[in-house]
């Protein structure tokens, strides 16, 4: 398989202890200090008070948790269950539900439209190809009128910035804004990653 194209699922059945492996980089990380929340700050600040929050690949938790804390009310979908399991044990207090993005079920527990959409750390491009509409489309049937979906994945990583683009236009998904970083330096040409602010079209 192209590594550019491999799914997470792919990744987990190549490679058994990744997921525990990635989950161990984050506590390493934030024992050093390093800041893990840049990408929920962002979601934080585009939304009101209490807000709903689907955070759509969550892994570990690192940003369901930082946004629980802010007083919103926060559903983390994950495909892993080893990080779905972190995710409950270190970042308590959001719903986690484990489903695959393409075709998952909410519980009722769950906010029938959520007020922002967060899909970080590259996420969208572990989706394989023939999958990448139905999961964009599963965002815009997911969000308030109102409400905005934030993407963020790099370059060179098997989906290129304008087909993204492009496949969420086809899936309902309008572009807002674009940005080079999380903390919303401007995108250009040469920017090697893309933080797209997306709202339902029309």
């Amino acid at each position: 398989m192209n590594p550019l194209q491999e799914t997470w699922p792919d990744r987990i059945a190549r490679d058994p202890g990744h997921s525990a492996r990635y989950a161990e980089r984050f506590r390493l990380l934030a024992a050093q200090g390093r800041d893990l929340h840049g990408e929920a700050r962002l979601i934080d600040a585009m939304v009101g008070r209490g807000a709903a929050i689907l955070d759509a690949g969550c892994g570990p938790g690192r940003h369901t948790g930082y946004l629980h804390a802010a007083g919103h009310r926060v559903v983390g979908v994950d495909i892993d269950p080893t990080l779905i399991a972190v995710a409950e044990a270190e970042a308590p207090g959001p719903l986690y539900v484990l489903g695959d993005l393409v075709d998952y079920a909410l519980p009722e527990a769950a906010p029938s439209a959520f007020d922002a959409i967060l899909s970080a750390g590259n996420v969208v491009t572990f989706l394989h190809p023939d999958t990448r509409v139905r999961v964009l489309e599963g965002f815009a049937s997911r969000l308030a009128p109102d409400g905005r979906a934030v993407v963020g994945f790099g370059a060179g990583r098997g989906y290129r910035f304008d087909e993204f683009v492009a496949d969420a236009a086809t899936a309902g998904l309008a572009l807002q804004a674009r940005f080079a970083t999380w903390d919303l330096r401007p995108f250009t040409a040469e920017a090697q990653f893309l933080v797209a602010v997306l709202s339902l079209a029309g």
